[in-house]
């Protein structure tokens, strides 16, 4: 896995965290929740090529076709 996917990660992290800080104090729970969802979302679509090939050696692995 790449250092740079990891600290993108990171950095995401932490966007994500200080945006639902300053939503949630402007009693914006509703757009707070959906920045967590786009996050991760966002993390999730950057992690699938590696759980896609994680797959892919597990099934070569085992020799399932």
């Amino acid at each position: 896995m790449d250092i740079y996917l990891i600290l993108r990660i990171a950095v995401v992290g932490i966007l994500v965290s200080i945006f639902n800080q300053i939503l949630k104090q402007s009693n914006r729970e509703e757009l707070a929740f959906l920045t967590s969802l786009a996050g991760l979302i966002l993390v999730l679509f950057w992690l699938l090529p590696y759980i896609r090939e994680l797959f892919s050696t597990i099934r070569e692995l085992f020799s399932i076709l």
